[in-house]
């Protein structure tokens, strides 16, 4: 039941929560992000809210009343063969198989590696490109280390001892305005991390592991997250256009312009590689824009908000 209905009230609330943010076009990703925290966070604690208020939640008499009983779905059968229950459980199994291999792996094995393993790496020297972009910008800097490679390549790593690591060949096809902004944002990455936001989420999103729409919508909350580093970098350097020619080149020096799809060897590395160029891309238009002025977000945070946990009630 719980499984059932958690999937259900995580459903309803990601189709309230899109439609929300289009219809009050907000754009802002702090407070997109807040709101698309509310289908992870919702579908957790729901359940056993509405059963300390109802007690006789689970009974047919309940269900008699309720606006949506999905128990009656999952035993219906497809062409009389095939219950929809099966379907179900295949669906969940795909999620939880997504987020074993996927997402739970792949943290656990750089969890174990040394972050910049692999590469040869140095500390960054005075006067060459980088070193200058770091010059301007405000506040105390982590170490950052150069690694011996002509691809693209930048990243930070969030231990106790946080530090940036980026390619030879980035320095070289990035302006000294454009590398400040790259900086900027791995900076606005690993101050971000002191705050245990993102940790929690995961840490939710394990316990949800079967969950389908979980699936997605933390991933959005991720894509929400580069999003609001790209604003601190634009905030720390003053300079938005620097941020989206850094996207640019790194979009260009990766893919050539355009998603490598023949590139990759499997279906799944092409929706991967797929679905990463689209988020560069979405990330570049969204800072060649004008910023727009959101709606009150805390007025419209706390409808979306009652009308969730109302609705949800009267699904089982």
């Amino acid at each position: 039941m719980y499984i059932a209905q958690s999937f259900l009230h995580s459903l309803v609330a990601a189709l309230i929560v899109d439609t929300s943010l289009i219809a009050w076009k907000i754009e802002n990703p702090v407070l997109r992000q807040r709101f698309r925290l509310l289908v992870v966070i919702l579908p957790i604690i729901t359940l056993p809210l509405y059963q300390v208020i109802s007690p006789d939640r689970g009974t047919p008499l309940f269900r008699l009343d309720a606006v949506f009983d999905i128990t009656r779905w999952l035993n219906l059968e497809i062409w009389g063969i095939v219950p929809v229950g099966v379907l179900f459980l295949l669906a969940l199994v795909f999620s939880a198989a997504v987020f074993l291999f996927q997402e739970l792996l792949p943290i656990v094995r750089h969890s174990a590696s040394p972050a910049g393993s692999g590469f040869a790496v140095s500390r960054l020297d005075r006067g060459t490109p980088a070193a200058q972009a770091l010059e301007t910008l405000p506040g105390s800097t982590p170490d950052i280390f150069v690694i011996d490679d002509e691809e693209c390549i930048i990243f930070s790593s969030t231990g106790k001892v946080p530090a940036i690591y980026l390619s030879r060949g980035l320095q070289e096809n990035l302006t000294v305005d454009e590398l400040r902004a790259a900086l900027a944002h791995e900076i606005s990455h690993i101050r971000r991390s002191r705050r245990p936001l993102m940790v929690t989420v995961f840490l939710l999103r394990v316990l949800m592991f079967f969950n389908p729409v979980i699936l997605m919508e933390f991933r959005r909350i991720v894509q929400e997250e580069e999003n609001i580093c790209d604003d601190v970098a634009v905030g720390l350097t003053g300079d938005r256009q620097a941020m989206a020619g850094a996207l640019k080149k790194f979009y260009d020096c990766e893919t050539g312009g355009s998603p490598s799809l023949p590139d990759a060897d499997r279906l799944q590395d092409r929706i991967e590689e797929y679905s990463h160029a689209m988020m560069i891309e979405s990330r570049i238009a969204r800072l060649e824009s004008t910023p727009s002025q959101d709606a009150n977000g805390a007025v419209v945070f706390t409808i979306v908000l009652v009308t969730i946990l109302l609705l949800n009630y009267y699904l089982v």
